[in-house]
């Protein structure tokens, strides 16, 4: 009797054990953030502090232009302003080639950049798709201007510090886009204030 009690605790812990293994792999995994998988292949492949500080920014820069790329399409979507409109316009087109040339010098250089919009990013979206109206083109030129004063910040520190040659030349070759950019935005941000 004792061994048959013993037997019938196996069989239902085994049970047990089954059916909590098999619920656990139906639930839906949320998809990793391809920027944190990013960061973490170029911490694997490099040792060395400096070229860790060269992937962050290029991950940094994949960053900005894939987020830059999305908010420019729901922008000439969502706006009925002709200003930020064709700031949009402008943003998907040429934060989209930046990204294409990124994505080229990382991979000479054995690095792993995100591949789609990170969940800060997705989060921005869809606070800003929210919104219609005023509110939406102010905030979005606002997020345009605030948005290229950090890349800008960024990419310089990256022209003077960076240990790659090819790297450094990269950012120095962006900032006047980035730049424009910037100048269009805050000629977007005025736009707007006048129409409050």
């Amino acid at each position: 009797m004792k061994k048959r009690i013993q037997t019938n605790t196996f069989k239902i812990a085994l049970i047990a054990l089954v059916f909590t293994g098999a619920t656990s792999c139906n639930e839906t995994k949320k998809p990793e953030d391809t920027k944190e998988v990013a960061e973490e292949h170029n911490e694997a492949k490099f040792d060395n502090t400096a070229k860790e500080k060269d992937s962050q920014f290029l991950v940094d820069a994949a960053e900005i232009s894939l987020e830059e790329i999305q908010l420019g399409r729901l922008a000439q979507q969502n706006t009925n302003m002709s200003d930020v409109n064709e700031l949009g316009r402008m943003m998907e087109k040429e934060h989209g080639q930046s990204l294409a040339d990124l994505t080229a010098l990382a991979a000479r250089k054995m690095m792993t950049v995100p591949t789609s919009i990170t969940d800060d990013a997705k989060d921005a979206y869809d606070k800003l798709n929210k919104k219609s109206g005023s509110e939406f083109n102010n905030d979005y030129c606002d997020r345009m201007v605030k948005g290229h004063k950090n890349a800008i910040a960024l990419f310089e520190r990256a022209s003077t510090e960076s240990s790659d040659a090819d790297i450094r030349d990269w950012a120095l070759s962006t900032l006047p886009a980035l730049r424009a950019h910037l100048d269009h935005a805050i000629t977007c941000q005025k736009q707007c204030e006048k129409m409050k």
